[in-house]
């Protein structure tokens, strides 16, 4: 077993993206267990500068969550998201799969092609399955990327809405069509004018 560990060791060290189990047992010899190499290997990494977590339905080394601070550079690239992209994000997060209508209906407004295209450029939205309903609507969800970003698992483990009201993402007050995101009612392109001082920014470092 601790020559199987030393190969799934590897493979998730040179890997630019995370592994799943499936890809480990392509990659190991025949008769290998990997499930339990990586169990063990996550045990062994416990409580050490880096980890192996789980991201989606794959694993990879990350730094250990208490030393981030360590990895903090001095100059960090900032990308603005306006408002709508991140009310966008934030529905298809907790609703996907969801369509472009879905995502205006419960928004209120219309979602231009834009915003779409910046979240699926920053490779934190892809497309999903269509509908097999009329017209086929293409589904918008997020990805392990997004997952990864925000130290998520999987989407099960975004916050509750009483965190999100506690931290002021939300409106208080129940909502009585559905969930209620600050901001909404507004048309898209008033939203995503760099210099309207409502816009919400993402830090990239």
């Amino acid at each position: 077993m601790s020559e199987q560990m030393r190969m799934v060791e590897a493979v998730l060290f040179a890997a630019a993206q995370p592994i799943s189990l499936n890809e480990l047992k392509n990659r190991l010899p025949a008769g290998s267990d990997p499930a339990e190499a990586l169990a063990l290997l996550r045990i062994q990494y416990e409580g050490r500068g880096v980890v192996i977590e789980r991201i989606g339905d794959g694993y990879a080394f990350r730094t250990a969550a208490d030393l981030g601070f360590l990895m903090q550079a001095e100059a960090v690239e900032q990308r603005r998201l306006s408002r709508a992209a991140v009310e966008t994000l934030a529905i298809i997060a907790y609703h996907q799969p969801v369509t472009r209508a879905e995502i205006e209906e419960i928004r209120g407004v219309s979602v231009s092609r834009g915003t779409l295209d910046q979240l699926i450029e920053m490779e934190w939205v892809r497309m999903g399955r269509r509908r097999m309903t009329p017209g086929r609507p293409a589904t918008f969800v997020v990805t392990e990327a997004f997952l990864d970003h925000f130290g998520l698992e999987s989407a099960r483990d975004l916050p509750g809405l009483s965190e999100l009201r506690a931290a002021g993402l939300l409106e208080s007050r129940p909502a009585e069509d559905g969930l209620a995101l600050p901001g909404t009612g507004q048309d898209d392109e008033a939203e995503e004018d760099p210099a309207d001082p409502a816009d919400d920014f993402f830090e990239e470092e």
